[in-house]
């Protein structure tokens, strides 16, 4: 069985985290404050709102303010908490902040359950 995922689910991921991450910072998140901080187009940021809100990941009021829904909260905070294990591991190897921040992006799409659940084990002990 294969974990790695799809570009495209790799892209959906991200953007759910960075919702999840602007709204415990702004408190409420338009399309402008996503593509601020992600550095993309607000075309771009559209369009994968748009995906978003198909897939029931979030929904958007009247002034265009973004909500994550039960799920994309649920999912957000999955990625989250992968990325945020994974980087303390690396840091804890030794590598520098900014490169494990980098690394456990690109690792935390990709990695098992069994994998990621082993990892979580030895940096965060029950």
């Amino acid at each position: 069985m294969s974990y790695i995922k799809h570009k495209a689910d790799e892209s959906l991921e991200d953007y759910l985290e960075t919702i999840l991450l602007l709204q415990k910072r702004l408190g409420q998140v338009r399309s402008i404050d996503i593509a601020n901080e992600m550095n993309f187009s607000k075309p771009s940021v559209s369009v994968a709102m748009k995906n978003l809100r198909e897939k029931a990941y979030i929904t958007t009021s009247d002034n265009g303010f973004i909500t994550l829904t039960e799920d994309g909260r649920k999912r957000a905070e999955s990625v989250l908490e992968r990325h945020t294990i994974l980087s303390d591991w690396l840091i804890s190897l030794g590598v520098s902040r900014q490169t494990a921040l980098e690394d456990a992006c690109r690792v935390e799409h990709d990695l098992s359950e069994e994998s990621f659940n082993a990892i979580k084990r030895a940096v965060r002990p029950s």
